[in-house]
């Protein structure tokens, strides 16, 4: 910081000037490297002069380019690579719309757009108000823990949350200049967000400082209580602290160690929790005088233990041992509290350079070492590596320096989540693949039952469509309560939460019995005249289905209590029918009975059977022996018996693999109808596309005297559900009036 400051107090920050500094950055850079950085900088300064040295909106001396330079610092220190610098030093101008990403893709590459897309994704959180640790919206957890699950959600590339801490160190620097409302509102962002953040990814001086400075700001007068209280006393503290490693280095240098010795920071916000937590005064807290010893590697670190527990008398409730049990974010190091001279309490860490280094950079540090084991792997190489990254963040959070709390996340992973935004700035959390109905009753039953629309930021969309993390979600509603029976239909896509589709339910069961008996047969025969389906016994439907009567079952299918889909799968098993009577079954026509046994491939008619010495099962690797009268014999390959067999007659071993069952499919004829548009034919394919569905013909007319478009097509499918749910899709394409299936006598 002080490095850019030096630079920026210049009178003009020229290329020459901007060259030079790049020079002294911590992370080392290329010729080539260096000339992008540089062409970066020329772009910003060809801007307006206003926008580029425009102000942020939480510092009062703070522009786009002294932010640009302080967080390309700061990645340089984490010793990120190249395109993770041009990341850095162009965000806040593409995020102040100084500059475009159109205009930065072509001239520096997708992987420098791509950084930056998700850096501009994480900032979303930035414009949340009253993050909280109260749940709202009936929710099981808070919204600051539900906006850390949405970061790992969005975060696809280990930079790009880098980035994101560099950038809001270099804010909360700034903050000084602030107004108090936009300090506190940032402080607290920081706080909840991002230090947590920093502390999972391992980053140790990051975490350190954000949480020092978002305390400034929470709690101002605890802190600057605390920092006076170290001032008061650091003259006394460093003359015993010189007088302690003058001892140490005597003693350890006789005992033969190779080591360094340093002084650590003391940080205040660590300071006031471990006093809030353990009740205790200043004077009591152990680790204001505090050294920490570098020593070879471990064995070093254990020996390095024994002598100063030989020299000074260890407190055995303030030892830990992160080194055999390290820290859930792959802290190590030993810790160890003594009594030195003169009765003062002193703090002493004893870990490897690499431990250092791991506990400074966290995964910046991990990654380098990896890299530094495989030939011809970068760290551009493997930071990319997105999977470990989950594994990185899966938010158990770590509070003080010795103390685990859990926050006890039981959702399946942040893959299966999504998170978005209500309108007021709540994030609520959904399973994947929900919609905005689900979203509605999440909200509230009642906005559910009066929802009509929706808008995800800003546009409407259908209530069908499938919601991602940090959409924002508004629900358009009616003055009446309403809710659709269709709305049920697994195959029409509009619920996928259970809680939803209970609250439907229910509301159904409420109402007037012969309504949801009149609704209940209009549902079923409306699908069955979709579905081409004829010659249904109801009665005996009902009874298969446990119901007294046929106005129970459609009452059951009015109420929500059975769905049209039950009541169709029981359809065939008890209707009788002709084959050649009635085609529109033949979707239902009887498979090939089966034998239950392993198919195999690669023995085309051959008698198969399966070795007794090693009986193999459907994912063994397999080999066949021919037999001379009984066909192919199948082993598994390391079958010891197939091993002499190899030797003997290798003429007789043939390659065989699993094989898969086969699936009967079957061609219907599919008519839809729909108001003509441009774009229709490319929907439908794309529809049948996506459900892997074999056309075999497709036929489409226009009418201009009523502007619609009737298309005919043939499609193959394997069972009734799935012609039920490609009907559904078909069916919510925009201006489509209807699609269904018809039989067609040969």
């Amino acid at each position: 910081m002080v490095q850019v400051r030096a630079v920026l107090e210049t009178a003009t920050l020229d290329q020459a000037g901007f060259s030079h500094w790049l020079s002294g950055l911590a992370t080392p850079l290329d010729a080539l490297d260096q000339e992008r950085l540089i062409d970066a900088f020329v772009l910003l300064s060809e801007q307006d002069p206003e926008q580029s040295q425009g102000t942020m909106d939480w510092a009062g001396n703070a522009n786009v380019l002294s932010v640009g330079l302080e967080t390309v610092q700061i990645l340089a220190e984490l010793r990120l690579g190249p395109d993770a610098l041009l990341a850095g030093f162009l965000y806040r101008p593409v995020r102040q719309q100084v500059i475009s990403v159109d205009q930065l893709r072509h001239r520096f590459g997708d992987k420098v757009v791509s950084l930056l897309d998700g850096v501009l994704r994480m900032a979303a959180v930035s414009d949340l108000t009253g993050l909280s640790d109260v749940p709202v919206l009936g929710q099981s957890t808070a919204p600051n823990i539900n906006i850390r699950r949405m970061l790992v959600a969005i975060v696809d590339d280990v930079r790009v949350a880098l980035i994101k801490l560099a950038e809001r160190t270099v804010a909360m620097r700034a903050l000084k200049g602030a107004d108090e409302h936009r300090q506190q509102r940032i402080a607290w962002e920081v706080f909840n967000v991002y230090a947590p953040l920093a502390h999972r990814l391992g980053v140790g001086h990051l975490k350190w400082e954000l949480e020092d400075l978002s305390f400034r700001y929470t709690n101002k007068d605890a802190y600057h209580r605390i920092a006076n209280l170290l001032d008061g006393r650091r003259q006394d503290r460093d003359s015993f602290i010189a007088r302690i490693n003058a001892q140490l280095t005597k003693t350890l240098t006789q005992s033969g160690l190779s080591f360094e010795i340093t002084g650590r920071a003391k940080h205040i916000y660590s300071i006031w929790r471990k006093m809030q937590r353990k009740g205790i005064g200043f004077s009591q807290v152990h680790d204001i005088r505090a050294l920490r010893i570098l020593v070879d590697d471990v064995a070093a670190c254990y020996q390095t233990l024994g002598v100063v527990h030989g020299m000074w008398r260890n407190i055995p409730n303030e030892f830990d041992d992160y080194i055999a049990s390290p820290k859930e974010n792959g802290y190590r190091s030993l810790h160890t509290a003594v009594i030195g001279p003169e009765g003062k309490i002193l703090e002493v860490q004893i870990r490897t350079e690499e431990m250092h280094e791991e506990a400074e950079l966290g995964v910046c540090a991990h990654w380098r070492y990896k890299a530094s084991d495989a030939q011809g792997a970068g760290p551009d190489t493997y930071e990319e590596k997105l999977s470990w990254l989950r594994q990185v963040l899966e938010w158990h959070e770590t509070v003080g320096d010795d103390e685990v709390i859990a926050e006890q996340f039981t959702f399946d992973s942040a893959q299966d989540r999504v998170y978005v935004f209500t309108p007021k700035g709540d994030v609520v959390s959904l399973v994947q693949g929900a919609t905005p109905l689900d979203f509605a009753y999440h909200v509230h039953t009642e906005v559910g039952h009066r929802c009509r629309g929706a808008r995800v930021n800003g546009t409407l969309v259908p209530l069908t469509y499938v919601l991602g993390t940090g959409e924002r979600v508004e629900i358009l509603t009616a003055s009446t309560v309403q809710p659709r029976r269709d709305w049920l239909l697994s195959s029409s896509g509009f619920l996928r939460t259970a809680r939803a589709r209970n609250r439907v339910q229910q509301w159904f069961k409420s109402q007037n019995r012969d309504d949801n008996v009149a609704a209940g047969r209009e549902l079923v025969e409306r699908e069955c005249a979709r579905l081409a389906l004829t010659s249904l016994d109801y009665k005996a439907m009902s009874e298969a289905l446990s119901q007294n009567t046929v106005d129970d079952m459609f009452a059951a299918v009015g109420s929500g209590d059975l769905t049209s889909k039950q009541v169709l799968r029981v359809a065939k098993t008890v209707t009788h029918f002709e084959k050649d009577q009635h085609p529109e079954w033949a979707i239902h026509q009887d498979r090939p009975a089966s034998d239950g046994a392993p198919k195999v491939d690669g023995v085309g008619n051959l008698l198969t059977q399966f070795a007794g010495c090693c009986m193999p099962v459907p994912g063994d690797g397999i080999e066949g022996y021919i037999t001379r009268s009984r066909g192919v014999t199948v082993h598994r390959a390391d079958c010891a018996r197939l091993l002499t067999l190899h030797s003997e007659y290798p003429e007789r071993i043939i390659a065989v693999n699993w094989g898969s069952a086969d699936v009967a499919m079957f061609p219907v004829d599919i008519e839809l109808t729909a108001y003509d548009r441009q774009g229709l034919l490319a929907d439908v394919t794309s529809v049948l596309a996506q459900a892997s569905t074999n056309v075999t013909s497709i036929n489409t007319q226009s009418h201009l005297e009523d502007n619609t478009a009737h298309m005919r097509l043939r499609a193959e499918v394997s069972t009734i559900d799935g012609l039920m749910e490609l009907l559904a899709k078909l069916n919510q394409l925009d201006n489509v009036i209807s699609a269904r299936r018809v039989v067609v006598d040969d």
